[in-house]
């Protein structure tokens, strides 16, 4: 796990209300949230049953339809 370094920055009652990190872990954080977020969709279109074909088809479907529009 990383870790991080926050500062809090408090309301007059003591309340934390908002949190400053330092630029790197904020960006390292994003960083790792956008692998979350590619893992998921990853696992999302593996549920998916639909008539998906493999991307190496798709190509050559593709580029057929190209070459008759040429």
């Amino acid at each position: 796990m990383r870790t991080i370094h926050p500062q809090f920055i408090t309301d007059t009652e003591g309340k934390n209300i908002s949190v400053i990190l330092p630029l790197e872990e904020y960006e390292a954080l994003l960083e790792e949230l956008e692998d979350i977020e590619d893992v998921r969709a990853y696992d999302e279109s593996n549920i998916v049953n639909d008539d998906s074909i493999p991307i190496d088809e798709a190509f050559k479907i593709i580029e057929g339809e190209r070459k008759k529009k040429s």
